[in-house]
């Protein structure tokens, strides 16, 4: 079984925020794999469907980014779910819109969500970065991951998340690199 978590801050005002990319990529896989209606478990919307032929559990904590941790924290320990099978979907700043990259462990890179996953289950997970780009200087940044995206933005980000989407069977047979040719040629 994989878990699948999506970072961002529940709740309207925030559905269309740079910081939400990630609930927005759950809410896409959970679409194209006809997964069933969300429920709240673990103080997070929670879905249990398949993708491919494993079991996965999406996650959408609903503590606000500084304290996903716990609800994911909860979530893991209660199905036994090794780290190796976590992974989180987020935004980050140090990637031009739309670029993606994925890796294993490492830093929190300044992120919150991932600061306090970090501290509730160790580095030792998957994160699937998605570009939101960066606005040029440090005082800028809270304001520009809670802006919405621009209208401008709609086409690429569209067409991030689908592909993400289309190709995350591919994410479980362990080769990373593949799984990022994969999205990288639906994006051509």
């Amino acid at each position: 079984m994989y878990v699948v978590v999506g970072l961002g801050n529940p709740g309207a005002q925030y559905s269309l925020n740079r910081h939400n990319i990630g609930y927005m990529a759950i809410d896409t896989i959970a679409a194209q794999y006809n997964f069933p209606p969300f429920k709240i478990k673990f103080s997070a919307y929670v879905s249990e469907g398949k993708i491919g032929s494993d079991r996965v559990i999406l996650c959408k904590p609903l503590t606000y980014m500084n304290l996903s941790g716990r609800p994911v924290a909860e979530l893991v320990k209660f199905y036994k779910i090794p780290l190796d099978n976590l992974y989180v979907v987020h935004d980050d700043l140090d990637l031009s819109p739309g670029a993606i990259k994925v890796k294993r462990a490492g830093g929190n890179g300044g992120h919150n969500g991932l600061r306090s996953i970090d501290s509730c289950l160790g580095q030792d997970y998957w994160r699937l970065r998605l570009g939101i780009g960066h606005p040029g200087f440090k005082d800028a940044v809270s304001g520009y991951v809670l802006s919405n995206f621009k209208s401008s933005d709609e086409e690429w980000l569209t067409d991030l998340l689908s592909a993400i989407a289309a190709e995350f069977d591919t994410l479980f047979e362990g080769d990373p690199g593949k799984w990022l040719t994969k999205v990288h040629l639906r994006l051509k």
